[in-house]
């Protein structure tokens, strides 16, 4: 965990520094909620701030350690513009529900009109800012394969996360065939009585930091029997898996379906998905990639090559095979292999 936060501050510091005061905000909001019982559209008033809060210290913790990842210090003014982009729209939120109205969507007043239009301005810097990090790490993927390769998918299935924004703002609401609000699911309030564009939102940009994780996971847990061509084939069948679930619960969305009420077309290609996903990683995971092996004075001694010595009983010296299956090549850091054993 030290390493993690030490290449996170080192990635970023002020994107490092901004999840950290979202902790601190996350923190201040779970006791606004205890206290202020006070409801908009049927939900606590405070559990939209509590829930953006929570979600930029994911999004901002993982962006700056990604970026410590990188073998130089890159992209640090679009890291300023993404804390700077993300202060703003925590800002405005927090201000609406202290207003007692909603932040998003709200074209009640004239006020509420004017912050929703900024937060959208907010938005799109995100979604630019978030590409162009995108771009650094496809011209330079980090120190390990699997994990760089990790880092990109995470950042593109994430770009494919916050455009599902953007069909909120083309409906003029999150939720399909229902109004905005009414019943939900607890904490998250995704509807239980229509489509919600918000999951597959959520899911979208918290792929930055969960195939990371699996990457790092793999490194810690499977180093011994996964080589990096192994942990890079798993890294790539979960995120087509996942990139698939958030397609998934899109569409759903968009056809007026609950989450937890799908119909048989959308379960029918919910098994074909983790099938086809689960098919993948165990191939994967069965079949690694072949290590290479070091020079042979490095290899492990069960692991060297057959030198041609034949035993002899004991208190014999050992003869050597006429025909030998290896011949060792002399090297600068031993003596070369002697014709006899006298030496001569």
């Amino acid at each position: 965990m030290n390493a993690v936060l030490t290449d996170a501050r080192r990635g970023h510091p002020g994107l490092y520094w901004f999840a950290v005061a979202m902790a601190g905000l996350a923190t201040v909001l779970v006791v606004a909620s205890i206290v202020d019982q006070r409801t908009v559209l049927g939900a606590p008033l405070w559990f939209k701030p509590l829930k953006f809060a929570i979600s930029f210290v994911a999004y901002a913790g993982a962006l700056a350690w990604m970026l410590g990842q990188l073998r130089e210090r890159a992209v640090r003014r679009t890291g300023w513009l993404l804390v700077a982009a993300s202060a703003i729209e925590m800002v405005l939120i927090v201000a609406q529900a202290a207003r007692g109205v909603r932040s998003h969507f709200n074209d009640d007043d004239a006020a509420g009109i004017t912050l929703y239009s900024i937060m959208g301005v907010t938005i799109v810097v995100l979604y630019l800012a978030t590409f162009a990090i995108a771009l650094r790490f496809l011209r330079e993927p980090g120190r390990d394969r699997a994990s760089g390769l990790a880092i990109r998918l995470g950042l593109g299935i994430g770009l494919v996360g916050l455009s599902v924004g953007y069909l909120m703002v083309g409906a003029g609401a999150h939720a399909i065939g229902i109004p905005d609000g009414g019943p939900g699911l607890a904490l998250v309030g995704w509807s239980t009585t229509g489509g919600d564009l918000r999951i597959g939102h959520f899911l979208g940009m918290h792929a930055l930091q969960l195939l990371p994780l699996l990457a790092a996971g793999l490194a810690a847990v499977g180093g011994e029997r996964l080589d990096v061509t192994a942990r890079t084939r798993i890294v790539v069948a979960a995120a087509a898996g996942y990139l698939g679930v958030v397609l998934l619960v899109t569409w759903q969305a968009l056809r007026a379906q609950p989450l937890l009420a799908p119909d048989g077309l959308t379960l029918g290609a919910l098994a074909v998905l983790a099938f086809g996903t689960g098919a993948a990683v165990l191939v994967a995971w069965r079949a690694p990639g072949r290590r290479t092996p070091g020079p042979p004075h490095l290899r492990p001694p069960h692991s060297r090559p057959h030198l041609g010595l034949i035993p002899s009983p004991p208190g014999q010296e050992p003869t050597r095979d006429r025909n030998p299956p290896w011949t060792p090549r002399p090297s600068s850091t031993s003596p070369s292999p002697s014709p006899c054993p006298s030496g001569h």
